[in-house]
């Protein structure tokens, strides 16, 4: 990939981040180191590897997306809403009442959405049911999915990643968002999940242990991802909590609180400044 389809790439990440930050703060509700540390992937997929329509959201020949990690909402919203699935003002009802936007994302409302998620664990098994479908059908879709790492403390996730292995479900490639941390502290003090890429690995699958904000790397291993034959493949993406500013990086009280005014202004400036850099 040219240096400037990244740079792209990059302006997009920047700029969802800054309406992620802005729909938090408006809400005042809602989760943003998680979010921020899984933009950059979601930018890699939407607007690189991903087929779909925007316009057509049920189009058959779509590859299928599911936000595991469904907390992570604002950031899929916000991605969906860049992608052209519904205009960008919306992004501003979030956690509102009677808004499509809710602290989870819900399938029945909302275009792109295919299935509601926010109980931790179970994505992943709906993404083996979906690769599954598509191999019985002989057909060419692919399933994406954005785990936490969190997550991977959930015993349903294993169940899946044996089924996956087992069924040789080269279609599905799942990303871990690895940021370290969770609601009650650092991931390896509240249940150690380490080490990571080598516990995927002995359940038979192809893994890449890439820099999650490094779009270079991301798209490269999406690429490859494709290339894999008879494996799922997982992509451990190494991200720090609440990427883009200082205020929210690396610090676990960002799992779940949003924005002050002062952060968010502070947020939008180094943001700014990261276009020309």
């Amino acid at each position: 990939m040219n240096e400037e389809t990244l740079k792209t790439l990059r302006d997009r990440a920047r700029r969802i981040r800054i309406d992620i930050l802005k729909m938090l703060h408006g809400s005042g509700s809602g989760h943003t180191g998680g979010s921020l540390s899984a933009t950059d992937i979601m930018t890699a997929l939407y607007f690189y590897k991903l087929k779909h329509d925007p316009k057509n959201p049920d189009w058959k020949g779509r590859d299928c997306f599911i936000l595991s990690k469904g907390h992570a909402a604002p950031v899929l919203y916000t991605t969906l809403a860049h992608a052209g699935y519904f205009a960008t003002d919306e992004l501003c009802t979030l956690r509102k009442i009677g808004s499509r936007l809710q602290g989870h994302p819900d399938s029945k409302y909302l275009p792109g959405v295919e299935i509601s998620t926010g109980s931790l664990g179970q994505g992943l098994s709906v993404a083996c049911g979906v690769a599954l479908a598509h191999k019985l059908d002989k057909a060419p879709n692919r399933v994406y999915a954005v785990l936490g790492d969190g997550e991977l403390q959930e015993g349903q996730i294993w169940e899946a990643a044996m089924t996956a292995a087992h069924y040789k479900l080269d279609n599905l490639c799942i990303l871990v968002d690895n940021n370290g941390l969770q609601i009650d502290g650092p991931v390896a003090k509240v249940m150690g999940v380490e080490p990571i890429a080598d516990k995927w690995r002995a359940f038979g699958w192809d893994v890449q242990d890439i820099d999650g904000h490094d779009m270079a790397q991301l798209v490269a291993a999406l690429d490859k991802a494709e290339t894999v034959k008879a494996r799922p493949t997982a992509i451990v993406c190494r991200t720090v909590k609440g990427k883009g500013s200082k205020c929210f990086e690396g610090k676990v009280e960002f799992h779940g609180t949003t924005p002050s005014k002062d952060e968010l202004e502070t947020a939008l400036k180094e943001l700014d400044e990261a276009v020309c850099k």
